[in-house]
């Protein structure tokens, strides 16, 4: 099979490389060169460079012979292809096959030119041959197996990463020339075929039976397989010396130092900066001058101690982090570790040394005279200074010229080895990345401007406002406390002091970001208007401009006959960037622009996206005959114009040259009224029969020519009647529309009285211009005023059965269309405005028609373009709807009546398309067409053969034939007996080009298991016949009475219904070894086909107007120069789920910034519409500018096309390692730049996209993506772009990645250290003591920070780039009104809401790990979820959060000292957020406020609340189950992160430390023992939980009545207690309340270390009184949060108002939305 299939592979490729070649090749039928060179160019590129790397030699050698030479070559490529076509996992280890190829190459060479070893003296034979299936067993499977006992010692993503080797780890063995000790046949007692020693019996087996092959279809081949030769014995006996490598150059730890680690010169900066700023701020400094001050000067040099300080961190991080590594790493990197370790010690001992002993240089200064050059006097820290800073001056000068960098990091030389080795330590990849001159300028004047804007604001609004109030804290002298203090003595108020400054230095530290979304927005619009976005906006902007749409058509997408004439670089800039080629003296031929725009308007009708009546308006007509004139433009362009002629004809005062001017004005009036004279006359030539008539209307046509030629119509005739005459035109044309025989007599009437009006009140001198020019006969008689008296017969009317007129007309044909078009030109008018109707027809032809006008790259014919393929990768969702989901009432309201109610056109469309003959199947295609299913996707997909028949057609044809169009041509061409059918022809030219392969991973088990899924699938293969599907088969063969599971990767396609097998390749065992989506990927991708590969989800759309311009986009890899061809090609998405609330899906990863992308239009959901929105600014403008200035765009997911050989050859299109690579699209991104690649983003094409719509999948989804970039956080690809990249570059990679996340966690932290920093001051009466003494208002300065903090919590950034894009795509009016209507609908509490989820996952797996897929579903969502629902989502992300904030404030303000309006002022926002992330899932939850639903939730929260848990029992059943699951990620935590996690948690004791001295019953003693006492509270409490536990677990069963007894007089010492206290010793009831504010923080506190102690003590007595209590925590954050939910659902317009919000555009179609979201029951 897999011969089989490289083959086809190869020569599909050969094929289309020989067919773009030009010029052609003399010997037309033999095999050019030019094309092999270039296959084996790409082929081998990767290869090569790993060669040099490793200092070897290529093993391609080619023969002397010349006629021999391009036969070796074909053969090295297909020797290659045959190793990837197999190597299964393998192939996501890209030097791995290197390796393999390397020796394998040198054995075919040796076979070939029977060449003998200089070790056997035999002729070279394969090491691995003379068996079936060999390379398979002996050569994939041992390396296979190896990856496999790995990956299970992942533990489901549980284990630390630093425990077991991923794929990258694997694969960067082969980057050491110390692979060449694995030997050729591979020694399998090498230490690279060691799992761990923790298991060596295990490994011993397996390495008995590494030549087992898994899944082999031969029992022989497995009997004889299990007995060892001789030397797998000798590897059997020398394995107890083997070790475990461990891993290979980086390990993944999770530490927040990774951020440091990764992004050193970030941080650096800001540290230094920061320093700088504090002492310009310290000093006072007034004027730039006052720098050169010898004492400032000296201060500000001090940044350098800092500096080289920071240098020591960053290289003991590099060790620590390294030292996992150190089995696999190379003495070099060792001694370059200790340099590097030595230097930056001495460095950092050095120079405080110079700076404390420049007191002379202070001397030195004080005799120097006041004048400018007497400043200087260089002491002997500027020099120290100096010499450290010479490498830096290199670096710089080298940063100024890429080109010398990129040349050293890539030589061979020695000395340029030696430069690399110190600046970097050596890696195979991330060399030689370094852009070109102008990008580099480009961005770099980016960052310089935004980094000086960031640090003046840091300056005037951040540090200088706080430091003057610092001195003031420094000078006060506080000696008595309002609490026990531990370090009365310490000088300056230290405490005050870092609590004013610790949220200011942090939001210093992140509001860079908030700077690059400012930047972002403005320079990101600039590039979009630029870029022409935005150019045609409305349909009213396409009417006005259609009549330019064919010219630029004709100059973007269709193929140049001859070359484009080159020209300068500012005129080709201009042309493109600034103004369109057009303009033209020759104009463009609109034929094939007809031809296109008309099956794209068919299209739009196929999917019920117009009417029939609407595609006849839109329809452009194609006409041999009448194609003279000007051109005939669609009836909604010109059918209002026609009305408005007759107007003005009818009323003009003018001369006739005046009015012909005035309608030639306007081109699409010109159009109407020639269509009509044209139309009418053709019309006319085919109704009238009678000779008399027929010279009667040739006469009347004639004189109408001529007035019109001698500009004398306003002469001639009489206009005021032309009204009335269009009228009776206007009549005719129906009744010639219905065409009913019974109508005939009624077109003799209206034609009579057509010539009648014409004769007698329009043509001035009728006797002259018509009766005098007639014959006159026997049957025509005129009375005395020389009109028609009577007529023997009348006119039309029939002789003795002989008519005059032929009626009815033809049922089909060209003149039936004429007649409906003259019936539509003069029937249509105000209506034509309204064309089409729809809202998503309207927005894919404006889009369209803008594109025309953005730079593409010219089009090449079909034969000439690259092949490509698309490969969707499908796990189990829905292909599409069944009769039982489409019509399933159970819930009230089934999936096809809430289509018919969110798509009424489309639905009556739909049912006028197939009138009578609905069948069951098309209503389900229908409604899945309309959701996220598989048969949506795939139908999109195969748009791109349908366009790549049409153009292939266009190619290939000319003019005349083009108006007979395809069908014709052909018809004819079969008259003419050609060989082959043009059909034929076409096909197969689009499946050269094209082809689609579906990764059904589960198609197998589905079709034995009788899934439903499975005929779907088959269905759809049915349907498009050129769709291929993959699938993974898993078999059992019994051998030797054992069972042997047998995997294989199956490629199918459809024969008669049924699935016909085509490819079959045998696996060496299970594919899906890491995350499930990239191994998916990566077992179909051998069957695609081509140069290109797209990634499509299974979520997407596509649109046939789009797919036309896929042979411009593929262009782009050819029309760069070879240094800069893109490897990744970006394109734009558009959410088709803002139009609907079902469906939903992966954002790619969204890798960083601000989510993603498009426009929603008529959006039930209001979530739906904020998604769309909010992704607006991700998927536009922020990838926009990533790709250009700043060049780091990486890989988002989908829709993105790949340079599919160079990614090939290089690990594939995703990485695949479990948990590191769970966003695994951004992985291919990163993998392409690290391997000197480069990823462009073009605008000009789009592909739709599905997201997710409901809070609780956007939530999951947000986790999913959080989690995603925490793990990039850890990754090897983020260290080494951070430290490879130049400085600016790296900024842009850091802010648009993991940056992000960080600065959103760091906002959030920002919140909780402020409010700390204030409960401190507060409860240590320092804050009394300051304001009292110093009397001045020391909280003014944070009101500039917390503004910041305020602004992101608003979520008002998202709408800086959102509003940008809007405005550049719809005007910025409107879309000021719908960022207005989002703020109405509280978008800000979305916003705010989400901040949170970001930043609790991104935080929480950094530290312990945890992350993984959540699955969103991608089914209805408009559905009422439970409060227990809700509660285990968002417990631990946002309402335990929330509470802590409340519990914050309520402390601040019941002991704050400050006033009440610089209270309000400074936590307001803090307050929003804190209500923001209680309340907003129930805000957000439909039917949240219904009070019935609210009484069914209650019931459902308590069931699962006393629900017991257990093995087996899920989450979802019980809090216990769930209190486990949630805390599960506490037992993997390494130590380190448990330890932070205990220190976290000791937040929560400083409550009730401080709030114990505030008691009454305290009686102002602030002796620590008040404190220590306090505990006696905690203790008790305990005691008393333990002892109802115990009595309830040993008497509640068989002694109900002393267990209750017990109770009683628990509950009678509680109170007797409280009732002692406060007789005693003053208890008072804000006592009471101030103890739970003390005591409930520190019980949660206490609840958390012992969930990080649980694998400790959980068997120890202690650990069911500490159940019982989490339980009661849970419980009552449940009932506190569920009681104003409740009293709010009272009031019923609580639950109209929150329906009217959510569902705002529901209730403007008339949507009765309500039985959805209610109707959904939630069953358990």
């Amino acid at each position: 099979g897999n011969v089989a299939n490289q083959r086809e592979h190869l020569i599909l490729l050969l094929a289309n490389m020989h067919a773009r070649l030009n010029p052609k090749s003399s010997s037309a039928p033999m095999l050019d060169e030019r094309a092999v060179e270039e296959l084996l160019a790409k082929t081998f590129e990767s290869y090569l460079t790993w060669c040099k790397f490793l200092g070897r030699k290529s093993n391609i050698w080619l023969p002397s012979v010349k006629q021999e030479i391009q036969q070796h070559k074909l053969l090295y490529i297909s020797l290659y292809l045959l190793i990837w076509g197999e190597a299964s996992n393998l192939r996501l280890m890209p030097e791995c096959l290197c390796y393999i190829f390397h020796h394998m190459s040198y054995e075919l060479y040796g076979v070939l030119s029977g060449a003998v070893s200089l070790i056997t003296g035999e002729k070279v034979r394969p090491a691995y041959g003379g068996e079936d299936e060999s390379f398979l067993n002996k050569v994939v499977a041992p390396i296979y197996n190896e990856i496999y006992a790995e990956a299970l010692k992942n533990k489901n993503g549980v284990s630390d990463h630093s425990t077991w080797r991923n794929y990258d780890d694997l694969n960067e063995f082969f980057w050491s020339a110390d692979c060449f000790k694995l030997g050729w046949p591979m020694r399998l007692n090498n230490d690279f075929f060691f799992t761990s020693t923790k298991n060596k019996m295990s490994h011993e087996t397996k390495i008995q039976n590494s030549q087992l092959p898994r899944g082999s279809s031969s029992a022989q081949n497995i009997v004889d397989s299990e007995v060892p030769d001789q030397s797998q014995q000798q590897t059997i006996s020398v394995t107890s010396q083997q070790r475990w490598l461990g891993k290979t150059n980086f390990v993944e730890v999770r530490s927040f130092w990774h951020i440091f680690r990764s992004f050193d010169r970030l941080w650096t900066l800001l540290v230094l900066g920061l320093q700088i700023l504090i002492i310009i701020a310290w000093h006072g400094l007034e004027s730039p001058l006052q720098l050169l001050d010898p004492i400032f000067f000296e201060d500000i040099l001090s940044i350098f101690i800092t500096n080289a300080v920071l240098r020591v961190l960053q290289v003991v991080l590099d060790i620590l982090f390294s030292w996992r590594t150190r089995g696999t790493m190379r003495s070099s990197q060792k001694l370059r570790f200790v340099i590097k370790l030595s230097l930056a010690v001495t460095w950092a001992i050095i120079l405080p040394i110079f700076y404390s002993s420049s007191q002379n240089y202070k001397a030195c200064s004080a005799r120097r005279p006041k004048n400018f050059l007497g400043m200087f006097c260089l002491s002997k820290y500027m020099v120290a200074v100096a010499f450290y800073l010479t490498g830096n001056v290199i670096g710089m000068a080298l940063f100024f010229v890429p080109a010398v960098s990129s040349y050293i990091e890539t030589s061979t030389w020695r000395i340029c080895n030696i430069l690399s080795w110190w600046c970097q330590a050596p890696s195979y990849v991330g060399r030689g990345m370094h852009e070109g001159q102008v990008p580099l300028l480009k961005y770099t004047s980016f960052w310089t401007v935004l980094l000086s804007s960031k640090f003046i604001f840091s300056y005037y609004f951040e540090i200088k406002p706080l430091v003057e109030p610092t001195k003031e804290i420094m000078r006060v002298n506080v000696n008595i406390y309002e609490w026990h203090e531990f370090f009365p003595q310490v000088k300056s108020n230290a405490g005050a002091i870092l609590a004013v400054w610790a949220p200011i230095i942090l939001v210093y530290f992140m509001d860079t970001q908030i700077w690059y979304s400012v930047f972002c927005t403005i320079f990101g619009g600039m590039c979009g208007i630029v870029h022409h976005l935005g150019e045609i906006r409305t349909m009213g902007m396409v009417r006005s401009r259609f009549c330019t749409l064919p010219e630029v058509f004709n100059a973007c997408l269709v193929p140049r006959s001859s070359p484009k004439e080159k020209k300068g670089i500012l005129p080709s800039f201009l042309e493109k960037k600034i103004f369109k080629d057009l303009g033209k003296s020759e104009r463009h031929d609109p034929t094939k622009f007809a031809l296109v725009w008309n099956q794209i308007i068919n299209s739009f009708r196929s999917e019920d996206l117009i009417s029939n009546r609407e595609m006849d308006l839109m329809t452009m007509p194609m006409s041999l005959e009448y194609r003279s004139g000007s051109i005939r433009w669609p009836l909604f362009l010109v059918a209002k114009k026609f009305s408005t002629a007759v107007d003005m004809a009818a009323n003009f005062t003018g001369n006739s040259a005046q009015l012909f001017q005035r309608i030639k004005k306007d081109n699409y009036m010109f159009c109407a009224i020639n269509d009509f004279y044209e139309l009418t006359k053709s019309i006319f030539r085919f109704l009238v029969i009678g000779d008399v008539e027929k010279r009667v209307i040739a006469v009347i046509f004639a004189e109408i020519k001529k007035s019109i030629q001698n500009s004398s119509l306003l002469v001639d005739f009489k206009m005021d009647h032309l009204p009335l005459l269009v009228d009776k035109f206007e009549r005719l044309a129906e009744i010639l529309y219905s065409n009913k025989q019974g109508l005939q007599y009624e077109v003799t009437i209206l034609l009579q009285d057509i010539i009648d009006t014409l004769i007698q009140d329009m043509l001035v001198d009728a006797q002259r211009y018509v009766l005098d020019q007639i014959n006159y006969s026997e049957t025509l008689i005129s009375d005395n005023d020389g009109a028609f008296d009577y007529y023997k017969p009348e006119l039309f009317a029939s002789i003795s059965s002989i008519s005059k007129i032929r009626f009815p007309f033809p049922a089909s044909g060209p003149l039936k269309e004429q007649v409906k078009r003259l019936y539509l030109l003069l029937n249509t008018k105000e209506k034509a405005a309204e064309v089409p109707s729809n809202s998503e027809a309207r927005r894919r032809i404006s889009f369209f028609a803008t594109s025309l006008f953005m730079d593409m790259p010219a089009a090449p014919k079909v034969r000439s373009m690259l092949s490509f393929s698309i490969v969707t990768p499908y796990f189990m969702e829905e292909v599409k709807f069944s009769d039982e989901e489409l019509h399933s009432d159970q819930d009230e309201a089934s999936i096809l009546s809430y289509m018919q109610k969110i798509y009424p056109d489309e639905w009556t469309n739909f049912l006028e398309r197939l009138g009578t003959n609905v069948k069951s199947e098309d209503i389900r295609y229908w409604a899945s067409f309309r959701g996220q299913t598989l048969s949506r996707t795939v139908r999109g997909m195969m748009y791109y053969r349908k366009a790549l028949r049409l153009q292939a057609f266009l190619d290939r044809t000319n003019d005349q034939e083009l108006y007979k169009g395809p069908v014709g041509t052909e018809r004819e061409q079969n008259k003419r007996n050609i060989h082959q059918s043009l059909s034929t022809e076409l096909d197969a030219l689009a499946d050269m080009k094209f082809s689609y392969v579906i990764s059904c991973q589960k198609f197998g088990e589905q079709k034995s298991n009788g899934d439903a899924h499975a005929q779907d699938i088959i269905d759809l293969m049915a349907r498009y016949p050129a769709l291929r599907v993959a699938y993974i088969e898993e078999k059992e063969i019994i051998v030797d009475n054992m069972p042997h599971k047998v995997y294989s990767s199956v490629l199918i396609k459809a024969e008669n219904n049924l699935d016909q097998e085509i490819y079959r390749i045998k696996l060496p065992g299970p594919p899906i070894i890491g995350e499930g989506k990239p191994e998916n990927q990566n077992h179909a991708i051998i069957f695609t086909r081509g140069e290109a590969l797209q990634t499509i989800d299974m979520n997407q759309d596509n649109y046939l107007e789009e797919a036309y311009k896929m042979r411009n986009v593929l262009q782009e890899f050819v029309r760069h120069p070879r240094d800069q061809t893109p490897t990744i090609l970006g394109l734009r998405e558009h959410i088709f789920t803002g139009r609907s609330v079902v469906f939903l899906t992966w954002l790619s990863n969204i890798q960083c910034l601000l989510d993603n992308m498009r426009l929603l239009l008529c959006s039930v959901s209001s979530l739906a519409g904020f998604m769309s929105y909010q992704e607006t600014s991700f998927v536009t403008i922020g990838q926009r500018f990533l790709a250009d200035p700043l060049r780091v765009r990486f890989h988002y997911g989908h829709p993105d096309i790949f340079d599919r050989m160079f990614h090939l050859t290089r690990g594939g299109i995703s990485k695949a390692s479990k948990t590191i690579n769970l966003s695994e699209d951004v992985f291919a991104g990163y993998n392409s730049i690290l391997r000197r690649g480069h990823i462009t983003y073009n605008e000009y094409i789009q592909v739709g996209k599905g997201r997710d719509v409901g809070l609780n999948q956007i939530s999951k989804f947000e986790a999913k993506v959080a989690n995603g970039n925490s793990e990039q956080t850890l990754s090897r690809d983020i260290y080494r772009l951070a430290r490879r990249f130049d400085f600016f570059r790296m900024l842009s990679c850091y802010f648009t990645t993991v940056g992000f996340y960080f600065n959103s966690l760091i906002s959030v932290v920002g919140v909780y250290v402020f409010l700390y920093g204030q409960l401190y001051l507060v409860l240590s009466g320092l804050q009394s003591a300051l304001l009292i003494k110093a009397h001045h208002q020391n909280m003014k300065s944070l009101e500039t920070a917390l503004a910041s903090q305020s602004f992101l919590q608003l979520g008002l950034l998202t709408g800086l780039p959102m509003v940008m894009e809007l405005g550049l795509e719809k005007g910025f009016r409107a879309a000021l009104s719908d960022f207005i209507l989002m703020q109405l609908q509280v978008a800000s509490v979305f916003f705010t809401f989400s901040l949170g989820t970001k930043a609790h996952y991104y935080g929480r797996t950094i530290l312990h790990g945890g992350a993984k897929y959540r699955p969103t579903g991608r089914k209805f969502v408009v559905f009422h979820a439970s409060f227990t629902e809700n509660y285990q989502l968002y417990s631990r992300s946002h309402f335990v959060k929330a509470f802590e904030l409340i519990f914050l404030l309520i402390i601040y303000h019941l002991f704050r000292k400050s006033d009440g309006k610089f209270h309000v002022m400074v936590t307001y926002s803090t307050w929003f957020m804190a209500m923001t992330w209680l309340f907003a899932p129930f805000l957000f939850n439909p039917a949240g406020f219904a009070w019935h639903k609210i009484v069914d939730d209650w019931s459902d929260w308590n069931r699962w609340m006393m629900n017991q848990g257990g093995i087996g029992v899920q989450p979802e059943k019980s809090w216990e189950s769930w209190w486990n699951a949630e805390n599960a990620h506490l037992r993997y935590s390494v130590l380190s992160s448990r330890i932070i996690e205990v220190l976290l948690c000791l937040r929560f004791f400083v409550y009730q430390y401080g709030l114990v001295y505030h008691l009454k019953i305290s009686h102002d003693n602030k002796n620590f023992l008040v404190y220590l006492l306090s505990w006696v509270v905690i203790i008790s409490i305990v005691g008393l939980v333990k002892l109802v536990n115990c009595a309830s677990r040993q008497l509640s069963s068989k002694h109900q009545l002393i267990f209750r007894f017990i109770k009683l007089l628990t509950f009678l010492a509680v109170v007797t207690s409280f009732i002692l206290l406060s007789c005693l010793c003053k208890l008072s009831i804000m006592d009471l309340i101030v103890c739970c504010l003390a005591f409930i923080p520190t019980g949660w506190g206490l609840l958390l270390i012992v969930q990080v102690l649980r694998p400790k003590i959980e068997y120890y007595a202690i650990w069911e009184p500490i159940q019982v209590i989490a339980h009661a925590y849970d419980y009552g954050m449940g009932t506190l949060l569920f009681f104003p939910i409740a009293v709010l659902a009272w009031m019923p317009i609580i639950s109209a108002i929150q329906t009217r919000v959510l569902f705002n555009r529901a209730f403007s179609r008339q949507l009765q939305i309500q039985p959805f979201i209610i109707g959904k029951t939630k069953r358990r």
